[in-house]
């Protein structure tokens, strides 16, 4: 009797560790065509709206997935690929806000305040890409994001009947962890999305994002950086005077 209950659990574990990579499966191919790799391939759009994370795993060292999702909108900004990035993430704790950090880096790169906004209530995938609908007016816009996270993004949108799509930054390497607890994450989203149906934790009155601002005289072109560039950037930027390296978790 003992052995007929093990045997009916693990094969109950097994037929819905199949199901959920199914699933997993479908959630990409669905979503596949509105993914662009490619920045030249990538339609125009009049909003670039970045999904936050934090930006150091733990003192003094960066978030890699942080670092290129940064650096794809200023690439995608930088193009004329958007005329304006919606900044949305977690804003929790009074110590913890990851769209002023973003909007702090944005700036030192080169990005005018005036072409930025913030959304300080994307506690959730799912808060984020329905706000951009529904509070701040913004149909058709590209998403921000590494590609696991672009295909979960747009799973929302598509089945809210919101039109996006998204451009795949770089994901950094050994990413096994992050991709299994994705899988769950899609489980938690087509939960969401079928069966408990729910909703942003806030929504609030319409902020539509303004029409595009342009900036008069001469203007600085910062061009794409490739992510083999951007740490080459970062290499020389951390060499001290001397031409070696500074102290780890040494200040700009």
């Amino acid at each position: 009797m003992l052995k007929r209950l093990i045997y009916s659990l693990l094969a109950l574990l097994i037929l819905i560790l199949g199901a959920a990579l199914l699933l997993d499966r479908w959630i990409s191919w669905r979503t596949a065509p509105y993914i662009y790799e490619n920045i030249e391939e990538l339609p125009e759009s009049h909003v670039g709206v970045v999904l936050g994370t934090s930006k150091y795993v733990r003192t003094g060292v960066i978030n890699q997935y942080y670092k290129f999702r940064i650096q794809g909108a200023l690439n995608l900004y930088n193009s004329n690929k958007v005329s304006y990035l919606l900044l949305s993430g977690d804003n929790a704790q009074l110590s913890y806000n990851e769209p002023i950090t973003m909007r702090k880096d944005l700036i030192a790169g080169g990005v005018p305040s005036s072409d930025i906004v913030l959304d300080y209530a994307g506690f959730r995938t799912l808060d984020s890409i329905i706000r951009t609908r529904k509070v701040f007016d913004t149909n058709g816009f590209t998403i921000i994001t590494q590609r696991f996270h672009c295909e979960r993004a747009l799973l929302i949108a598509l089945h809210s009947g919101i039109k996006a799509q998204c451009y795949a930054v770089p994901s950094p390497k050994n990413m096994f962890t992050v991709r299994a607890r994705e899988v769950i994450a899609r489980m938690g989203a087509l939960s969401d999305l079928y069966i408990l149906k729910r909703e942003p934790r806030f929504l609030g009155p319409t902020v539509p994002i303004p029409t595009p601002y342009s900036l008069e005289g001469d203007v600085q072109d910062y061009p794409a950086v490739s992510p083999e560039q951007l740490f080459e950037l970062e290499d020389a930027a951390n060499e001290g005077p001397s031409g070696g390296r500074q102290p780890a978790g040494a200040g700009k």
